[in-house]
């Protein structure tokens, strides 16, 4: 019998994790289940291909020999797999895509469109929640892709860039910042600043720019959304600083409350496009990026920026 690529998938896995253990939890698989297939590996090809220690699993000489032939074997099989997805339409489909709750009503509806005009056979099943939520969502298979915010906490997920987002100064039209053509840093000392709730990455925002300037974080009147955020500006509760496409789609045209110019340090949040690593539809999510890049730097350029690099990204942070 030869050997399958399974096995051959479960070999690089344990040499990358130096563990059966540690293997087993990446691949997620019980860990008798991965050792029994390395041992039938091993059978079949009548070498030791792993040296077991209680420290862990090293590869032997023979195995470490067979180790470029493995990755030339699983590139190709890949590159079969995508092939087969383009050669049987298997675009056609339900994706389920997840994205924050604080970023999709506003950014979505500026993209779905030319989503569909471009895979006008691809359906999208569209949920929100946190981002840790989503990642950790995307890792166990309930969501196909997510738009999610950076520092993202599960390591090695694929990502592509999108944009980085501003953060916008906004207070009840009664503030005495309303009445000021701008707001210095050191105008926000003292200020009392209003967060979402901390499940979501911009209450770590809120924290930093908090105490960056010396402002009260009010931990007691968390918004649970950006609506609620806002009605709590507009009663004089606090300031906060608001993602600029939901400044764009909520506030702009409204009087409740007002965005200010703040001419002190910019915040921002970078916003990626990811799933998980090896997926057959990796090449489909790397054209919606696309679509999603040059859509935001037709219709969002005075809202986003479009010049994000991920530098030295791990999987987790920048």
């Amino acid at each position: 019998m030869e050997p399958t690529i399974k096995q051959l998938r479960y070999l690089l896995s344990v040499s990358e994790a130096g563990s059966f253990r540690g293997a087993a939890d990446r691949l997620e698989i019980a860990q008798p289940t991965l050792t029994a297939q390395i041992n039938t590996l091993e059978n079949k090809l009548g070498v030791t291909l792993l040296e077991r220690s209680r420290q862990g699993a090293q590869l032997t000489p023979a195995g470490r020999s067979f180790v470029p032939f493995i990755e030339t074997i699983l590139d190709q099989v890949a590159s079969i797999r995508r092939l087969a997805d383009e050669a049987d339409g298997s675009l056609i489909g339900t994706y389920r895509l997840g994205v924050p709750p604080t970023l999709g009503p506003y950014f979505l509806p500026e993209v779905v469109p030319t989503i569909h005009s471009s895979f006008p056979d691809l359906k999208m099943f569209v949920r929100e929640n946190a981002p840790r939520d989503l990642e950790v969502g995307l890792l166990h298979g309930e969501y196909d892709f997510i738009v999610t915010t950076l520092p993202m906490e599960i390591p090695n997920l694929s990502v592509e860039p999108l944009f980085n987002e501003p953060l916008v100064l906004v207070c009840a039209p009664d503030h005495a910042f309303a009445q000021q053509d701008e707001v210095q840093p050191a105008d926000l000392k003292g200020e009392s600043l209003l967060a979402i709730e901390e499940k979501h990455r911009l209450f770590d925002l809120m924290q930093t720019i908090a105490a960056q300037f010396s402002a009260r974080l009010l931990r007691d009147y968390e918004g649970t959304s950006l609506d609620t955020l806002r009605h709590m500006i507009g009663t004089g509760l606090g300031i906060a600083f608001l993602p600029a496409l939901y400044v764009k789609s909520e506030i702009t045209s409204r009087q409740d409350v007002k965005s200010m110019n703040f001419v002190g340090p910019s915040f921002a949040r970078g916003v990626v496009l990811a799933w998980r690593p090896g997926s057959r539809r990796a090449e489909l999510y790397k054209k919606i990026a696309e679509i999603m890049r040059a859509v935001s730097r037709k219709n969002l350029s005075g809202h986003v920026t479009l010049d994000m690099q991920i530098t030295g990204y791990d999987g987790g942070r920048l």
